[in-house]
């Protein structure tokens, strides 16, 4: 049963929406292509990585949305590395954009939901992602 599993916090991953250009301005961040990287910055390396992302939330119009999920399966991600999860769409950062991420280590499992509401992924909230060479983002921790 759920009850009987122990969910220890997360330590050392989080997520990050990374724009191809370093630094784009206004107009350029609705054409830029922005990617959302897995970060592990713990010494050990990440088992059996399920990522589950999706988007929900209300169009400029009012009308109440909410976008496929979609779902990833990384067997192993390295300690103090970056893999890709997907492309993200400028047209939905209006939204929610939720990234449920699940993990083992040394047979435990792990188990955090990162969001990022509505306005958070903007050009005026990138700061330094270092695993990612230095390139900017927005970091979720």
């Amino acid at each position: 049963m759920k009850q009987d599993i122990s969910f220890e916090p997360v330590a050392g991953v989080s997520v990050a929406v990374v724009p191809d250009q370093p630094t784009p301005t206004p107009g350029e961040a609705d054409q830029a292509v922005w990617t959302v990287y897995l970060l592990n910055n713990n010494d050990f390396e990440l088992e059996n990585v399920l990522v589950s992302a999706d988007g929900y939330g209300a169009q400029p119009t009012g009308e109440m949305v909410r976008t496929s999920t979609l779902r990833y399966h990384f067997e192993q991600v390295a300690p103090h590395s970056a893999t890709a999860i997907e492309l993200i769409s400028p047209a939905v950062f209006h939204l929610t954009n939720q990234y449920w991420v699940s993990y083992y280590v040394a047979g435990q499992i792990f188990d955090k939901k990162f969001l990022f509401v509505p306005g958070a992924i903007d050009g005026a909230n990138l700061s330094r992602v270092d695993l990612l060479a230095g390139q900017v983002g927005v970091l979720h921790s």
